[in-house]
């Protein structure tokens, strides 16, 4: 006993339970995420929004691409459209080359971002913020109403004013085909410029 300065296997298990257990971190839930894609909705709100500042916002958005991990190393593409609620184009530009390979930007890829664009055009809100939202609810497009042209993907991301609490005025969209990454993209805009 000596050898351990006093203590013993008696004391070991009697301050045991004193010792908080080690738990792991838990990955946000769809719930955990649809309430965060809410916050940012209510957080990001321009106080003007005019044709310019969408062009300066779409090539800030291509240039943070551009930069990303996901396509200097990766070789991913992107394609990004900004619009009106009404449907006018004000900005719309592709990062990466046309191709059939993994990572290539195709026409399917403006099919999918005309789906999340017109998640927002009907439901006011983030198709990511729809998409978390329904896996927290277990309900599928259908038993909600949606129809079936809607792309329930992250990536789109409406664009509010600060004084026009009604509607959006416009739309940002990003589409690389990973939901979470596309939306960060789009929300994680400053709308203070």
């Amino acid at each position: 006993m000596s050898y351990l300065n006093g203590y013993s296997e008696q004391h070991h298990y009697e301050n045991a339970s004193s010792i908080p257990p080690f738990e792991l971190p838990m990955a946000p839930t769809d719930a955990d995420l649809a309430t965060k894609a809410l916050d940012e909705e209510a957080t990001y709100r321009f106080p003007s929004f005019s044709a310019n500042d969408a062009i300066t916002l779409g090539l800030s958005l291509r240039k943070r691409f551009r930069v990303s991990s996901r396509h200097q190393r990766q070789g991913r593409g992107l394609v990004i459209s900004i619009q009106t609620i009404v449907g006018h184009t004000l900005f719309s530009c592709t990062v990466g080359d046309l191709g059939s390979t993994v990572g290539d930007v195709s026409l399917d890829s403006w099919t999918s971002l005309d789906g999340m664009i017109a998640v927002v055009r009907r439901t006011g809100h983030s198709s990511f913020y729809v998409e978390k939202g329904m896996g927290a609810m277990g309900k599928s497009p259908k038993q909600l109403g949606l129809p079936a042209d809607l792309r329930i993907h992250g990536g789109a991301f409406p664009i509010w004013l600060q004084n026009a609490p009604c509607c959006p005025i416009a739309v940002v969209a990003c589409y690389s085909g990973s939901s979470a990454d596309d939306h960060h993209v789009c929300s994680a805009v400053d709308s203070s410029d």
